[in-house]
């Protein structure tokens, strides 16, 4: 990988910069490093539990100095693609402090034109998959904030919301629209907010298949960390090949140079 060619990051959050409330080795002093280089950034994420305002309280509180209009967070182009509609009614699934950002969209649980689903917890259920099941059956598009198969928690591995969506995809013979990553919408949506090209742009993250893939299928440099979700072995027999695989954030100037 040219190193040099690279003059914008995008980061992803969960399992890079923190794990749960706490800070991995040496983040907060990598973030600040690139920042006083001013290498322009981006911090891009998947969740569906915090709302932008939350985030940047969250990463704060941490330590991290990151501005909110740094933050993209899949759940804003939800919004964003939804406020272009004619008046969308919604069937919203995403935690109480996120549907906060949604307020000002028609909700019915009855007769939604698209059901948004995000991040929910335990709220799982049967009863709760097949009501979403009729809802489509009856003309309902579904919108996925994103479609982890897995996410590292301070338990351990937790399955993601992926799962229940490619039920409810499959039993209803329809596909989902995904707005997070890996969806190159997202990703561009990111690198416009830089007005960098891709090819100059390194993508830097804990999933294999979503950060690294992701950013690579629209021509970004894909970095991999050995924090987070990351596992030896899925590595191993993956397709994706990263253009670089660090033990940490901390090592990014193994591959960016950066002044101290």
């Amino acid at each position: 990988m040219d190193s040099n060619k690279i003059k914008g990051l995008l980061f992803d959050l969960d399992g890079v910069l923190y794990t749960g409330e706490q800070a991995i080795d040496g983040a907060i002093e990598l973030i600040n490093k690139v920042h006083a280089n001013n290498i322009a950034c981006r911090f891009i994420t998947n969740t569906s539990t915090q709302s932008i305002k939350t985030l940047e309280q969250k990463l704060q509180r941490l330590g991290f100095a990151i501005p909110a209009h740094e933050i993209i967070s899949a759940p804003q182009a939800a919004l964003l693609y939804l406020s272009k509609l004619k008046k969308p009614v919604c069937r919203l699934l995403l935690a109480e402090d996120v549907k906060r950002d949604f307020l000002l969209l028609d909700q019915s649980d009855v007769n939604p034109d698209f059901i948004v689903i995000g991040d929910i917890g335990d709220a799982w259920s049967y009863d709760l998959l097949n009501e979403l099941f009729l809802n489509v059956m009856q003309g309902a598009k579904l919108i996925a904030i994103h479609k982890n198969r897995f996410w590292q928690t301070e338990q351990g591995l937790q399955m993601d919301i992926g799962g229940f969506i490619t039920a409810l995809e499959y039993a209803s013979n329809s596909h989902a629209m995904i707005i997070g990553k890996p969806s190159p919408e997202f990703f561009k949506v990111a690198l416009a907010d830089m007005g960098l090209p891709a090819h100059e742009v390194a993508m830097i993250g804990d999933d294999i298949d979503v950060d690294v893939g992701g950013g690579q299928n629209v021509g970004l440099k894909g970095i991999l960390v050995r924090t987070g979700k990351y596992r030896e072995e899925y590595t191993k027999q993956s397709s994706i090949k990263p253009d670089f695989i660090l033990n940490s954030i901390r090592d990014l100037p193994q591959v960016v140079p950066l002044r101290s």
